[in-house]
């Protein structure tokens, strides 16, 4: 976050940071953006939390806290702030006024949604556990608030299977990503049906499984292959490439490293690669190269989530001027995610 007194101040400081990343006359445009919405910021008590998928010039200035889904969760769930503007997607702001029902939750952009949140819905979920009646349901915090209500443990990629193992349990269903399921199986040594492939209404009762997938997908991270990987490779031999669990199996078996955003930025900052590459949103790998200037990011990544993108700088600052878009969780629908949220919170 940046702090200063004046627009001037503002520019500065961003092109110290940013110089190199974000065009020279898009930073003096931007600075002003970033010094109104910090001001007003703290006129109207707002916490601002920002995703790592954020683009660079609003990730590195406004956000009071910034990371992946698991951390900026954390954050809302402590903060004092009566406003929380959520640099992110509906989901994320979803979940964020799940934890702080008393407090006003804003969206910058109200087209800011997910593919693979809406891959998925509470009455999939509920057709599921009479499919497959007393398995606990685990849900990727990806998800909206009626699949949240409708599971006992939410997770993120960063403690998907230490939410499973929790539970004690033979069996479990995972929703919705079909890539992170099958990243998490072969991790925890479990054998995955996903029912939606079967002809049948019920699997074979000698069916041998442990886990229960769907056919979601992020429509950014499906987009990688192992093709791609193996052009990068010939060109740059002594290249790391890290991938988010949620690019297919065969993507992550031939990557150097799988994590979370932010497992994936820790990464970065401690090992001493001659040069990375990030199968992620695009964004995040000129964010972790302005935060770490003397590493060489690869810039072969063409892949922006349209979502993330939807949020601005302009839109945050109108968010906070006319307290929009706000995010709204039903009650009844509230009381009952909270508990799969606060569940998964717990495990960290």
């Amino acid at each position: 976050m940046i702090a200063a007194d004046s627009i001037e101040e503002t520019y500065a400081q961003m092109r110290e940071m940013l110089r190199g990343v974000v065009p020279e006359v898009e930073l003096q445009y931007k600075a002003e953006l970033v010094f109104e919405i910090n001001r007003l910021k703290v006129e109207r008590d707002a916490l601002i939390l920002g995703h790592n998928y954020m683009e660079p010039a609003l990730y590195h200035t406004i956000p009071d806290f910034k990371g992946d889904s698991l951390m900026i969760a954390r954050q809302a769930s402590e903060t004092d702030k009566s406003i929380i503007v959520f640099c992110g997607v509906r989901f994320m702001a979803e979940t964020a006024k799940i934890i702080n029902p008393t407090k006003t939750v804003l969206l910058p952009s109200e087209k800011a949604g997910c593919s693979l949140a809406e891959s998925i819905n509470g009455a999939d979920v509920r057709a599921l556990k009479e499919r497959f009646p007393g398995v606990p349901v685990v849900a990727y915090v990806n998800t909206y608030a009626d699949v949240k209500a409708e599971v006992d443990i939410c997770c993120t990629s960063s403690n998907a299977a230490a939410v499973i193992e929790s539970l004690g349990s033979d069996t479990v269903i995972f929703l919705p990503d079909e890539y992170l399921a099958r990243n998490v199986a072969r991790e925890t040594g479990k054998h995955i049906i996903f029912p939606s492939l079967m002809k049948a209404a019920d699997p074979a009762p000698d069916l041998d499984y442990q886990m229960i997938g769907w056919h979601g997908r992020c429509e950014v991270h499906e987009e990688f292959t192992v093709e791609d990987i193996q052009d990068v490779r010939q060109q740059y031999p002594d290249v790391v490439i890290l991938a988010h669990p949620e690019c297919s199996p065969e993507v992550v078996q031939a990557s150097d490293f799988s994590g979370s955003t932010s497992a994936m930025t820790s990464y970065v900052e401690q090992t001493q690669a001659p040069r990375y590459l990030l199968l992620t949103e695009c964004a995040m790998g000129d964010n972790i190269s302005a935060a770490n200037p003397g590493k060489e990011m690869l810039r072969l990544c063409s892949v922006r989530c349209p979502h993330m993108n939807r949020i601005t700088l302009e839109d945050t600052l109108l968010s906070l001027q006319k307290t929009q878009y706000v995010i709204e969780v039903p009650e009844d629908i509230r009381v009952r995610a909270v508990r799969s949220v606060e569940r998964m919170l717990a495990i960290g």
